[in-house]
């Protein structure tokens, strides 16, 4: 699957001070093209000269400065990083800056737009104008834009601490007793045998997994709730603090009710009757999960009287070993990256009529970095690219993430070639073994390219609604439907294949063992998702202070029925509070129901069945914000979706209150 083009559609070299140069180019090109659209009189407004030419210039903007930006993620010269977080924050000052000005929403306003599609376009610009204080008298609006811009700051800190984070602890090999020596060889080994192990997943995993020893559980455990507590504990309480008093200047009752106006939820009681709906269901599936990991801990320590956090992932992987027989290690090996990528791109290319093919040569940022081209299968045009950058280093971002680059758009030339780029930190290959990945990597891969291909296939013509510039809680709909694929056995026969005989594939009696072991800590998992959403609601519809450890303490407990890490501080350890998911974390669970009801379609139609794949590329992944997302989904479904389908892949009862499954407003919104 390689191909002889040898362009690269993003330059990924720079020297010191040419982010920062670029980033300040942008912003000048930017302002000058917002300028001439404030100034123009009266009698030469017009939609083209207004709202598409703002369109435009934000859109050149975002294309200019979101590469740049990527860099302070994943650029391994720390010089250079820097100067790419910084851009992020300056582009985003900028960007409320632009958003807060009342002349370009004067200039905007009377647009008459000719088309559906500009007059969606208009109603969402203006929603964000108007929800950046443009109904304001100036001094409301001048001080919303500083409390915006105090944000920017304190986002963008928070993020930068986790991601240059270097938190580790040494352990000796008798305390890493259980580890598997393929996770103990990638770990930094000092002079005297002692083993440095950081908090990052490719690390962190491993140990709280399989160290027989609970005391190493706990101090590793206890580091990772603890990254950047002091200073990230305070970012995270002054952000909530600005985005109360934010929402009450531009007239809301919370920063979440400022959030969910535009979102499918619509409102903060929709949402929290929609996690309400979900507590007492999930408590009894977490008392099953608990009780079941008790047991087992009894068996290892007679005597023990409770579970505790850092036994969560060690007893629920020897439960999963000695009830199923897996072992992560053993798994591995069927798994290679590049035989799970290529069968990946196998599955989902011909379902919706694309190919990717290997762009050789590419300019790329660091080693390892590849780049892939994809072409429509009808008339062989490109039309997007995607890097995969999937290997730890140091000071790159630690977790998993899709990055949209360069938005999909018309253009008087055409469509524009969408850019993406799947950043995430795998197992890396070494000399002899390449980078094999469990199946929690593979499923986690799959979900990523969904949002990637979100980003790629679009064609609306807009950028500001293009791919996954959906409503927020529409977001991970593409991504979560397409982890579904994962759990089934031909796609499982297709993305296996043994690292050193790759015509050997998943045993079938393996195979079925993982799927089976679906299920196997569900409650826990999702229960973890409802803590996180009732933290986030939490914080975000307070009338005063907040104490963001507390409350957090408060709720875990609650709904996972066992106590928090005493001294623990793990909401500083959250990016997605800061990171756009702030009164919207929810929505991984809400848009999940909506991916198992995409999923049960091509379950009942096929799962390769070109037709619905063909149907689920015009309404999911083309349309971005050209429609509600509750109209897209009535489009693909072809009837209202319900929660049924979430109860039923939980095995869980449907509550009493509402067998229909409707009353969360899922279908309604």
């Amino acid at each position: 699957m390689s191909s002889p083009v040898q362009t690269s559609p993003l330059r990924s070299q720079y020297r010191p001070g040419e982010i920062t140069g670029l980033c300040e180019a942008a912003i000048s090109a930017a302002t000058a093209s917002l300028t001439r659209i404030a100034a123009l009189p009266p009698e030469k407004r017009s939609i083209n000269t207004t709202l598409l030419a703002f369109e435009t210039a934000m859109a050149d903007f975002s294309d200019a400065t979101l590469p740049l930006t990527l860099m302070g993620y994943v650029y391994p010269d720390p010089t250079i990083s820097a100067e790419g977080s910084a851009c992020e924050e300056k582009a985003g000052m900028f960007a409320v800056s632009v958003i807060t000005r009342r002349d370009l929403y004067d200039a905007i306003k009377n647009a008459v737009p000719r088309t559906p599609e500009e007059s969606r376009l208009l109603k969402e610009t203006l929603r964000q104008f108007r929800k950046n204080g443009l109904a304001l008298p100036d001094d409301g609006l001048a001080c919303v834009r500083s409390l915006k811009e105090q944000l920017t700051k304190l986002e963008v800190e928070f993020t930068a601490n986790l991601n240059n984070d270097t938190s580790s602890v040494e352990f000796s090999g008798a305390e890493l007793d259980g580890v598997p020596k393929e996770a103990l060889a990638t770990f930094t080994q000092t002079d005297s045998g002692v083993y440095r192990v950081t908090t990052k997943y490719p690390d962190y995993i491993p140990v709280m997994q399989n160290a027989k020893d609970a005391g190493t559980r706990k101090r590793l455990y206890t580091a990772f709730v603890n990254r950047q507590a002091e200073a990230n504990t305070r970012l995270l309480t002054g952000a909530i603090e600005v985005r109360r008093q934010c929402a009450k200047e531009l007239g809301y009752a919370s920063w979440a009710d400022y959030r969910l106006d535009g979102r499918m939820a619509k409102s903060t009681g929709t949402v929290l009757a929609f996690l309400d709906e979900l507590k007492e269901p999930l408590r009894e599936k977490i008392r099953h999960d608990l009780a079941a990991l008790l047991t087992l801990k009894k068996e290892l320590e007679p005597g023990a009287g409770r579970v505790e956090p850092w036994d969560l992932a060690y007893l629920t992987e020897q439960e999963r070993k000695r009830k199923y027989a897996l072992d992560d290690e053993a798994i591995r090996k069927y798994f290679p990256f590049e035989r799970v990528v290529q069968g990946m791109f196998g599955c989902f290319g011909p379902l919706f009529g694309i190919r990717f093919a290997e762009v050789t040569g590419a300019n790329v940022w660091a080693e390892g970095v590849k780049l892939y081209r994809i072409i429509n299968l009808e008339d062989d045009r490109t039309l997007a690219y995607i890097y995969f950058d999937m290997f730890p280093r140091d000071g790159k971002y630690g977790h998993m993430m899709m990055v949209p680059l360069i938005a999909g758009r018309a253009t008087g030339a055409g469509y524009t070639v969408p850019v993406t780029a799947i950043v995430g930190n795998f197992r890396a290959p070494n000399s002899d073994i390449p980078s094999l990945l469990t199946h929690d990597d593979v499923e986690g891969l799959f979900h990523e390219f969904g949002h990637a291909l979100h980003g790629s296939l679009t064609r609306a013509p807009y950028a500001s609604l293009a791919g996954s510039s959906v409503e927020w809680d529409f977001v991970e709909t593409p991504s979560q439907a397409l982890e579904n694929w994962a759990w089934e056995p031909a796609v499982l026969d297709t993305v296996s294949g043994n690292y050193a005989n790759p015509k050997e594939k998943l045993p079938a009696p393996l195979r079925d063992r993982i799927i089976a072991a679906r299920d196997l800590g569900a409650g826990l998992k999702y229960t973890r998702m409802l803590v996180i959403s009732t933290e986030d609601m939490t914080f975000h519809t307070a009338d005063g202070p907040v104490d963001v450890t507390g409350i957090a303490d408060r709720i875990y407990e609650d709904l996972m029925g066992i106590p928090p890490l005493e001294g623990g501080h793990e909401p500083a350890t959250i990016g997605h509070f800061m990171g756009g998911y702030d009164a919207g974390y929810y929505s991984y669970i809400w848009a999940e129901v909506y991916a198992l009801n995409i999923f049960a379609r091509f379950k009942k139609d096929g799962l390769f069945n070109t037709a619905t794949g063909t149907a689920y590329r015009h309404w999911i992944l083309e349309q971005g914000n050209m429609q509600d997302g509750t109209e897209l989904l009535r489009g693909f479904l072809e009837k209202e979706p319900g929660m049924d389908v979430f109860y039923e892949r939980l095995h869980i009862r449907l509550p009493a209150a509402d067998p229909s499954g409707k009353g969360s407003g899922l279908g309604s919104s």
